[in-house]
């Protein structure tokens, strides 16, 4: 058995190593887990012990088999509570994020795979991220950050990297949600911003930072 702060570092652990590609540091651990390296290398050492992750001092942190699987369903049971809160209790996509980190933690397995079956077998959460199946499995989908996009170039929004509240309550006022279709108009040498349009109506300049978080499905 091991504790819901001890989860919640294989899930943050697991969403590093797996958008950086390589293990995870302390210095990004404690980052995301707003608490001190000494206090992430305690943690290390506690994970290692049970083994669920592989530490060395020099080299960061990655999961064990065992601790990825167990993080793959953090991560599983996470999306499907942010889905079931949006589409049936009315939740906005900036809203769910803090209540599905309690719900994530009960352990009763049966009860996520009801809720999936419930919802229709979503493969997608309200952010665009894909929800892994019972079996660890995830949804394979072609997508493009807007930064790495050129001049022309168009696609649908399908999912963010930023899941801040702030974040997505600009997108919220800025109308750029997923499904929406955007066209690159122009971007700026000086800083990377960019000039774009909604649909065929609303042009507006996006920052750099933005186009940065912003992840498209090229038309």
């Amino acid at each position: 058995m091991i504790s819901q702060t001890e989860e919640n570092y294989l899930k943050a652990i697991y969403k590093i190593t797996e958008r950086e590609g390589k293990a995870a540091s302390t210095n990004a651990i404690a980052s995301a887990m707003n608490t001190t390296a000494a206090s992430v290398t305690d943690m290390f050492n506690r994970l290692k012990t049970k083994e669920l992750v592989n530490y060395e001092k020099s080299k960061g942190v990655t999961l064990t088999p065992v601790g990825g699987r167990l993080a793959t369903t953090l991560v599983r049971k996470h999306r499907i509570w942010e889905v079931f809160l949006c589409e049936k209790l009315g939740y906005s996509w900036d809203e769910c994020h803090d209540i599905a980190e309690e719900l994530e933690h009960i352990q009763d397995t049966d009860l996520i795979n009801r809720l999936e079956r419930f919802l229709g077998h979503p493969k997608f959460d309200p952010h665009g991220d894909p929800i892994p199946d019972s079996s660890g499995n995830f949804t394979p989908r072609s997508q493009t950050l807007l930064s790495d996009m050129n001049i022309g170039e168009k696609g649908v929004i399908v999912g963010v990297q930023d899941h801040s509240t702030s974040f997505l309550q600009y997108l919220d006022k800025q109308r750029m949600n997923l499904g929406v279709e955007l066209r690159i108009l122009e971007i700026f040498e000086f800083d990377d911003s960019m000039k774009i349009i909604l649909g065929e109506q609303h042009e507006l300049i996006v920052s750099s930072r933005v186009c940065q978080n912003l992840f498209l499905k090229k038309n």
